[in-house]
């Protein structure tokens, strides 16, 4: 599937994170999202570490470093 952008492609993959990471990452999440009228918290975790990890990658410049044959 592609992203917005035609030049990217969504994956899905497994990564390996710290529990304290997805803990912190759930906990912040709830949080900012709030709640509902019912008081209910409704939010896509799996989502908000996918965004997380995405947004990462681009700052922190993946594209150059998968394109360095030394990280292989």
């Amino acid at each position: 599937m592609t992203d917005k952008a035609q030049d990217k492609l969504r994956l899905n993959l497994t990564v390996l994170i710290k529990t304290e990471t997805l803990q912190a990452i759930v906990g912040n999440t709830k949080k900012s999202a709030g709640k509902n009228a019912s008081g209910v918290c409704h939010v896509d975790t799996a989502l908000k570490v996918s965004e997380m990890v995405s947004r990462f990658l681009e700052e922190k410049d993946f594209n150059s470093y998968a394109l360095d044959i030394k990280n292989y």
